[in-house]
């Protein structure tokens, strides 16, 4: 059991339970939230990489889901690009522009490092808001054309637009278990333990977490993409702060520096607050106490925690740790 987390039977259980759920969903609204749930799980993930792995927060993040987003809306809607072929583009322009960002903000440190992206993240939110012949102002880009169908694969109904979120996810959980246990992943834990033991240790400071930085936004890029075919309608709201503080939430509750903690964090909370909507406008004096207390009493998530708790464990009795 202890393992058990981490183990491979315990990812395929999860990834067996999420092929299974459009048949006890009950109804497209449920495929819905849960579509919606994978597609911020994805932009979680990188956000998660850059300030659970590499100690950076990054409070533009809903930016540049929003640029990915926009991406995909200009391309397909004012130049007649197909979603798959503008798809792709989400990734590489945010990615690009987070480079930009990234090899200015990422000279300030701590707290000065996340003002200064919340201020371009309010830069991005006015930009697409006021810049009409480019993003069409507050109106937003309506009819963004979905997926095209692969093969005789068609992508027009919840229960194949759910399967579809669900591989971008599972590609993306695979891609970032493979990031964090490479060397490149040690390297941006190490720059998160100490930048001064990490330079000693002759990591390029600067390098390396301007890369931690674009792989993060390209995540958060491609999850905006996956996000304007899935709802085919964008507007400047995607990219508010609000959404960015939700995806910090995710990371806490399910646990910092863990691949499963944010990713349990994304998909879990979506759920609370939707089984407390009986409560109407009371359900946040609800959800506010239960936060709270899992901050306090869990305060390195669900995941984190356990993962300490695991390690004390361990310790106690001689054993070697585990990789997580």
């Amino acid at each position: 059991m202890i393992g058990f987390i981490d183990s491979k039977f315990a990812w395929g259980l999860l990834l067996a339970a999420s092929l299974v759920f459009p048949w006890v969903a009950g109804n497209d609204y449920h495929l819905t939230v849960m579509s919606t749930a994978f597609i911020f799980a994805i932009a979680t993930l990188g956000l998660n990489l850059i300030t659970g792995y590499t100690g950076q927060l990054n409070l533009a993040h809903a930016g540049f889901m929003a640029v990915g987003a926009y991406t995909v809306g200009i391309l397909t809607v004012d130049h007649g690009w197909s979603f798959w072929a503008a798809f792709p583009m989400a990734g590489i322009v945010s990615a690009f522009i987070g480079y930009f960002v990234g090899i200015v903000s990422l000279r300030l440190k701590g707290h000065f490092f996340s003002i200064f992206t919340l201020c371009v993240g309010y830069i991005m939110f006015l930009l697409i808001e006021k810049w009409e012949s480019l993003t069409h102002g507050t109106v937003g880009i309506m009819g963004i054309p979905s997926p095209e169908p692969i093969g005789s694969i068609a992508f027009e109904s919840p229960v194949s637009l759910y399967y579809l979120t669900l591989f971008f996810l599972v590609l993306s959980v695979w891609a970032m278990r493979r990031i964090v246990k490479s060397l490149l992943g040690r390297t941006f834990i190490a720059i998160r333990n100490s930048d001064e033991l990490a330079e000693a240790l002759g990591i390029n400071l600067m390098r390396n977490k301007t890369l931690a930085f674009m792989l993060s936004v390209f995540y958060a890029g491609m999850a905006g993409g996956l996000y304007a075919g899935f709802v085919r309608f964008i507007g400047p709201d995607i990219a508010g702060a609000h959404h960015t503080f939700d995806m910090m939430i995710f990371m806490i509750v399910g646990g910092l520096g863990t691949v499963l903690g944010p990713l349990l964090g994304a998909i879990g909370m979506p759920w609370l607050t939707q089984s407390l909507q009986f409560l109407q406008e009371y359900r946040f004096i609800v959800f506010g106490p239960i936060l709270v207390a899992l901050v306090i009493f869990l305060p390195h998530g669900i995941v984190g925690s356990f993962l300490a708790w695991r390690a004390r464990r361990d310790a106690k009795e001689g054993k070697p740790r585990a990789q997580d």
